[in-house]
């Protein structure tokens, strides 16, 4: 069984997980802006990109990146996110700069049919991390895990080590609820390259996983991806909503249910203003195409 190392919340106590010698950082230059390396339909909802890509797409891509050791970070956008992007300009350049943005909520995959992406689907965080794993196990990658608390990574480790018996996980580390200084966050980068994590995932919650992503796509060789509540579910902590109240649109719903007090701002205020502005959108976007239509009459 793969032995995963959970860090207590002490300076400078970060894992020594097995492997050979710290891969080098990725050149900064350009990285920031760097565009998806496949041409793929996307749409600017509240101005903030999104992509209409697939678990297979968003699933090979990574292993692709992993392969090749050429970093890179994946998005699975809500409509918490856009909205995120829409207050906080500086976070609509981080998410645009990513190499997907995934359609996490099922309101922007409809925002993208409705947009004309008739095939658009949902890519869902926490469904679209076990895919990876899978592959990740069967091409032998070494996987990571930041985010969660020591108790929520050792439970999904056992889930995990139950489903894929072949995943190599070799870092995983609960960051305290608080920043880190300096000489932690060195440390943390330089325990992921000791431990030649190839897949790393960042359990944060939006916006801070994002934000830590672009923070470290320079420093680190792995592409990251930002899974949300992902650990939680897995692990058993948290329950999912039904399968059927998913596919309706109103996860939100259940979610609100089970953590009122954290989740009441985000839909019961956050909601409502995306559908506002959105619609406001749409009225300038049908203007904008009606005028061009008599100017070119």
């Amino acid at each position: 069984m793969t032995s995963v190392q959970l860090v207590p919340d002490l300076p400078g106590r970060i894992p020594e997980s097995p492997g050979g010698a710290a891969a080098d950082p990725r050149s900064p230059e350009g990285s920031a802006q760097r565009p998806p390396t496949v041409d793929l339909e996307s749409r600017r909802i509240l101005g903030m990109r999104v992509d209409a890509t697939s678990y297979d797409e968003t699933a090979d891509l990574v292993v692709s990146r992993a392969l090749e050791a050429s970093g890179g970070m994946v998005c699975a956008a809500s409509v918490n996110m856009v909205m995120q992007a829409f207050d906080d300009a500086a976070f609509l350049r981080i998410v645009n700069s990513a190499d997907r943005v995934t359609p996490d909520g099922v309101p922007l995959v409809a925002a993208l049919r409705h947009l004309g992406v008739s095939h658009a689907q949902r890519v869902y965080g926490p469904a679209l991390m076990p895919i990876v794993c899978e592959r990740a196990a069967a091409r032998g990658l070494r996987v990571g895990f930041y985010g969660g608390t020591p108790e929520v990574l050792s439970a999904m480790h056992a889930a995990l080590v139950a489903r894929f018996p072949k995943l190599d996980m070799t870092f995983a580390y609960p960051p305290p609820f608080r920043p880190l200084s300096d000489c932690e966050d060195a440390d943390v980068v330089a325990a992921i390259r000791k431990a030649e994590v190839q897949v790393l995932f960042v359990g944060l919650g939006c916006p801070k996983q994002e934000r830590w992503m672009a923070e470290h796509r320079d420093a680190l060789a792995c592409p990251m991806l930002g899974v949300g509540a992902a650990f939680d579910f897995i692990a058993g902590i948290k329950r999912q909503a039904p399968a059927w109240m998913q596919r309706s649109g109103l996860e939100w719903l259940f979610r609100l249910a089970t953590e009122p007090r954290r989740l009441w701002r985000r839909y019961l205020i956050g909601n409502p203003r995306f559908l506002y502005h959105y619609a406001r959108e749409l009225k300038s976007r049908r203007a904008a195409n009606e005028h061009t239509a008599r100017s070119e009459a």
